[in-house]
């Protein structure tokens, strides 16, 4: 060979494409298409950000001990069940990266996160796709696609882009129903928004079972998508098999420090958690008022359809926003070639977004 060659298969994966974020020759831009939170971090997390300036020089520390002990006063865990990462994103590979290898297969669902595809394929490993049912996970198709290679299975709860959800009880029937060598991720990336009597984000079932681990991210609710910092919750010995593979100091002090404050100050997202509930309704009311269709969501963002009539795609319709600065997300990777995912953003932003859908529906504002 003339030069390196990557092993077989690491070339056909599709790279995962972030949302857009400019929009040229337009004044004032509003990112609604990475589900970030228009309030933005806790004060208290920017304030223990900037107390780590002076000590730069220093490595962080590796297990991360103070953001462990900190989710696990908040939560009422153990914090030697809790593993932080570089993102949830670096746990979800690790995971792949240590349970899966050529022959296995990891099930995901039709519109689950595209990362986890990613992922599989990169440990050598093939994707099964299921069918998902009204764009929520369907627990029956999932468990009639297990066979013997079946080594891992993702669930997105609540799912991205669709906003949906699974009840407690349907997982745990999930979880009943697998192989205890299946290891069941319950990515719960948007947990802290969920107000339904029966979900749970997934620590309970993780608690009781020796084949489930929980994920979650600071990227979201806590504001803190710049620092990059996820947190997985699971049995001991996937844990330990885990920190044996992955990077010593994965998590920079900054982040560590900035976390720890950011989930102590509980006061903070819980008025980050109000605003968004009030305004998923709210753009749920007043999209649907104009004739088009919106997946319910329990996250802070909403799944929009467009009609298949008239001329009204969401192509067209993307290209209207991004001109007046107001950048969504096309889904078409999800498999919504007529839809845009909408982040919650501030007041004006959302206000500004029905205003143009409005004119772009043909209504009167």
């Amino acid at each position: 060979m003339s030069k390196p060659v990557p092993r077989p298969g690491i070339l056909d994966i599709a790279a995962y494409v972030p949302g857009k974020e400019h929009a040229p020759g337009v004044a004032r831009v509003y990112k609604l298409s990475s589900n970030e939170t228009p309030l933005g971090a806790s004060p208290k997390a920017i304030e223990a950000f900037k107390t780590v300036a002076d000590n730069l020089g220093r490595y962080p520390d590796g297990q991360a001990i103070e953001l462990r002990e900190a989710i696990a006063a908040v939560h009422g865990l153990n914090p030697a069940n809790i593993l932080c990462g570089n993102g949830s994103d670096e746990l979800l590979g690790l995971l792949c990266h240590v349970y899966l290898g050529a022959g296995d297969e990891g099930i995901i669902t039709e519109h689950g996160f595209l990362v986890y595809k990613i992922q599989i394929l990169g440990a050598g490993a093939t994707p099964v796709v299921v069918k998902e049912k009204d764009y929520t996970v369907d627990v029956d198709a999932i468990l009639a696609a297990v066979t013997e290679k079946t080594k891992i299975v993702f669930i997105a709860n609540p799912g991205n882009p669709t906003g949906t959800y699974v009840s407690v009880n349907e997982i745990r029937r999930l979880q009943a129903g697998l192989p205890k060598h299946v290891v069941l991720v319950l990515d719960a990336a948007y947990a802290e928004y969920v107000r339904r009597n029966d979900y749970e984000a997934g620590i309970e079932v993780v608690s009781s079972n020796a084949n489930v681990v929980m994920t979650r991210t600071f990227s979201k609710a806590y504001g803190l998508a710049a620092l990059r910092v996820g947190w997985m919750y699971a049995p001991a010995e996937i844990v330990d098999a885990l920190n044996r593979v992955r990077a010593p100091f994965n998590l920079n002090a900054p982040a560590i420090a900035a976390a720890a404050a950011a989930i102590r100050d509980q006061g903070f997202i819980q008025q980050a958690v109000s605003f968004n509930q009030m305004w998923v309704e709210t753009l749920t009311q007043g999209l649907e008022a104009i004739g088009l269709k919106v997946t319910p969501s329990v996250a802070n963002f909403v799944l929009i359809h467009f009609p298949e009539i008239d001329g009204k795609r969401a192509a067209d319709a993307d290209d209207l926003l991004t001109s007046r600065g107001y950048i969504l997300r096309a889904v078409r990777g999800y498999g919504f070639a007529n839809a845009l995912r909408m982040s919650i953003g501030p007041e004006e932003a959302n206000r500004g977004v029905i205003a143009a859908l409005t004119e772009f529906m043909g209504h009167q504002p």
